[in-house]
């Protein structure tokens, strides 16, 4: 991103804002009526013009702008064409070449250097708006991308790459920071302040930096918006933030102090991380987990007039960028504990000793290893909006919650009434017309229309409330109607159900009593029991359809589903189960095994002749025509 422009205070709204402005006096010329004093009206006409705009945006001819009803019952119309419009906006049009000719001075081009043109957003398919883009780049512009859903689809393939639900390919988003931030903070000397702009304007984004700070105590640091005049926000000021528990070493010098700000993605600015460089004496033989740096006089940093020195870093695409400051290495990661890898290698003694091995042996010089200790960082930001009134909106916003769900829920009960209204009205001269009495069917159909005329009168904006009692009112008289016809529609299925089961019942009774072998395993006493049941059930269902019989259709039943279902369950408990009875299993007689005779004497070698010749003879009946004959002893 080379650089950005823009005017937060035009929109697609503002063209809509002009007509509306034009068809609100010619109204109030011609129909003496007000859009403006009352506020449903006043979004019905900007709905209206902005259909309006639309359709002027594809047609140059005139075209009719026509509300029904728009106040007190007044109907009115209107007309606009696409030239008359331009005119209207002539002042919108002019602003839009203004971050235009920003936008070029920022990034230091010339409109010839321009390959290509892409506009998105609803109001950029208004032919003026796309004509005056095109003539100030001297190029057609392009229109690949959806207009309305480009910057949608953006924000949603963001959220995916966020969400850890997607799978999203990887690749990096280089933004720019719209307006320069400052950092200000206060020196060692006396009335003096230092200041230092730490992102300049379209800086790359996401990027951190780090700043080397020598002090004694802790300090405060002070962000701000390095041009005031060009940040759209009532205050430039960012925040305070204060690095504490920074102390003096044990020398007395001063301490170092590493302080990491950054804008993240989002363009929105943190002072991230702080850390004391602390020095630790060690011999050199010590295997200590703290950085190493070798100070000499000539490599003591010197704290200059600024009283800083800064180290930047780029963040993008997840990369480490090392600055070389101080003798030392510094990534964007906050600084650690752990040593550099080049810096942490103990030489080889023994290689040391066998090649200086006639030298005289030099006295281990002391090195100085540091530390960084991670330090607190107290954040004061500054609230564009103040705590009051952030929590007044909050508030106000929670009863505009709370009062949207309560005119939903009073509008659903309207819908209801109107609902039942209708339908029923439609049924009583259908379905429903034989279960009411002419004199109940006049009653309720002038209370139905009586109902309709006052929803939309009197009764268009009730409470919840009243459309509930409404409701209740008239299902006093409905519901007993609806009760008839769907008793009338199940009930003599469900009577037909239940003779099919007695007759099922008296015939299984009936087979029991003729000693049929299927039922003749069922005690007698059960059995009575299944007869007695279905007796009394037909002795009901008589009575129960004689009594219905001298029922009219617009009257309650005499017996109701509900009865016929119980009764039908009542006998299947009592029946069921003793028609279902299982027969007792009978042991089938085993047949005895043949008397082996010579079983007892049989060897296992056996041979093949020996085993044909053994053949048992059943019931010691012998038979002549065998040829093998059975050899006894004789006494």
């Amino acid at each position: 991103v080379l650089g950005t422009a823009f005017d937060p205070f035009l929109g697609g709204r503002n063209f809509d804002g002009k007509l509306v402005d034009y068809f609100c006096a010619e109204i109030k010329s011609k129909y003496k009526l007000d859009p403006k004093a009352k506020v449903r009206a006043l979004l019905r006409l900007y709905q209206e013009c902005e259909k309006l705009k639309k359709l002027m945006s594809s047609n140059s001819t005139d075209i009719p702008l026509n509300i029904e009803c728009f106040m007190n019952d007044t109907d009115v119309s209107g007309k606009m064409n696409r030239s008359q419009f331009e005119e209207l906006c002539a002042d919108l049009l002019q602003r839009i070449e203004v971050p235009l000719l920003s936008l070029m001075e920022q990034t230091q081009l010339k409109v010839e250097d321009v390959t290509a043109v892409e506009i998105v957003g609803g109001a950029t398919r208004i032919p003026a708006v796309k004509e005056r883009i095109a003539k100030f780049f001297g190029k057609d512009v392009s229109t690949t991308l959806n207009a309305d859903e480009a910057i949608a689809r953006g924000c949603a393939l963001q959220c995916a790459i966020l969400s850890p639900a997607f799978k999203v390919r990887e690749f990096s988003v280089t933004d720019a920071t719209p307006f320069p931030i400052s950092l200000l903070w206060n020196t060692e000397a006396e009335d003096t302040e230092g200041v230092h702009e730490v992102f300049s304007r379209n800086h790359a984004a996401p990027f951190s930096k780090v700043l080397t700070f020598y002090r004694k105590g802790p300090f405060e640091l002070e962000a701000f918006y390095s041009d005031p005049n060009g940040v759209p926000y009532p205050e430039s000021k960012i925040g305070k933030y204060v690095i504490q528990n920074v102390a003096a070493q044990k020398d007395g010098e001063k301490s170092k102090v590493k302080v990491k700000v950054r804008v993240n993605t989002h363009g929105i600015f943190s002072v991230s991380t702080a850390s004391m460089v602390e020095p630790v004496k060690s011999e050199e033989s010590e295997d200590v987990g703290v950085e190493t740096e070798v100070e000499s006089q000539d490599q003591r940093p010197i704290e200059n007039s600024s009283d800083k020195n800064i180290q930047q870093e780029n963040s993008e695409a997840g990369t480490q960028s090392q600055v070389q400051t101080d003798g030392q290495q510094t990534s964007q990661s906050p600084p650690s504990s752990e040593p550099p890898s080049e810096e942490n290698k103990t030489p080889d003694v023994k290689k040391t000793n066998e090649k200086k091995g006639d030298q005289p042996p030099e006295a281990k010089k002391p090195k100085i290893k540091v530390k960084n200790v991670e330090l607190p960082i107290e954040a004061n930001l500054v609230w564009q909006l103040g705590k009051d009134l952030l929590n007044m909106y909050i508030e106000t916003e929670g009863k505009m919650i709370m009062q949207d769900k309560l005119e939903k829920e009073r509008n659903d009960a309207k819908n209801a009434v109107e609902e039942y209204v209708y339908e029923f009205r439609d049924k009583l001269s259908g379905p429903y017309e034989k279960f009411v009495c002419e004199t109940d069917l006049q009653g309720f159909s002038a209370l139905l229309t009586e109902t309709e005329g006052w929803l939309y009168e009197e009764g268009e904006d009730e409470a919840k409330q009243v459309y509930v009692d409404k409701l209740e009112d008239l299902k006093k008289l409905g519901t007993p109607i609806e009760m008839r016809y769907q008793e009338a529609e199940e009930r003599p299925k469900l009577l037909e159900e239940l003779g099919h089961r007695l007759q099922y019942y008296a015939t299984i009774a009936g087979e029991f009593r003729n000693k049929d072998e299927k039922y003749i395993h069922i005690d007698e006493m059960e059995m009575m029991k299944v007869e007695k049941c279905v007796s009394e059930v037909v002795e009901w269902m008589n009575n129960a359809v004689s009594a219905q019989a001298k029922k009219s259709l617009d009257q309650d039943p005499a017996v109701h589903s509900s009865e016929i279902k119980a009764k039908l369950q009542e006998l299947n408990n009592v029946c069921e189960p003793v028609v279902t009875q299982p027969k007792p299993k009978v042991d089938s007689p085993k047949e005895e095994n043949p008397l082996n005779e010579r079983g007892d004497y049989k060897t296992e070698d056996m041979g093949e002749d020996d085993k044909n010749s053994e053949m048992p003879q059943q019931n010691g009946e012998c038979h002549p025509s065998d040829q093998n004959t059975i050899s006894m002893d004789l006494d």
